[in-house]
C-alpha cells in the first residue's frame, strides 16, 4: 500500500511540471502581446542620442584626465628650493 502512494505522488509531480512550463509560456506570450514596441524611427533617434551623449562624455572625461595629468606633473616637477 505504501508503494502505491509513492508511485502516485511521483506521477502527480511529473504531470504538474510540464503544465507549469506550458502555462508559463502561454502567459509569456500574452504579456508580449501587451507590449508597445517602439517604432524604427524612435529606436534610431534614441540610439543616436545615446551615442552622442557617450561621445561627449568620453571627450569631457578625457580632457579632464589630460588636464589633471598636466597639472600634477607640473606640481611634482616644481622646484621649491
Amino acid at each position: 500500500m505504501a508503494k502505491d502512494t509513492k508511485e502516485k505522488k511521483t506521477d502527480v509531480k511529473s504531470k504538474k511540471k510540464p503544465n507549469r512550463i506550458a502555462k508559463w509560456f502561454k502567459e509569456l506570450r500574452s504579456e508580449f502581446k501587451k507590449v508597445t514596441w517602439p517604432t524604427r524611427k524612435k529606436v534610431v533617434n534614441n540610439t543616436t542620442v545615446v551615442i552622442i551623449t557617450m561621445a561627449l562624455s568620453s571627450i569631457f572625461v578625457g580632457a579632464l584626465d589630460f588636464g589633471l595629468l598636466k597639472l600634477f606633473s607640473w606640481i611634482l616637477n616644481l622646484d621649491l628650493g
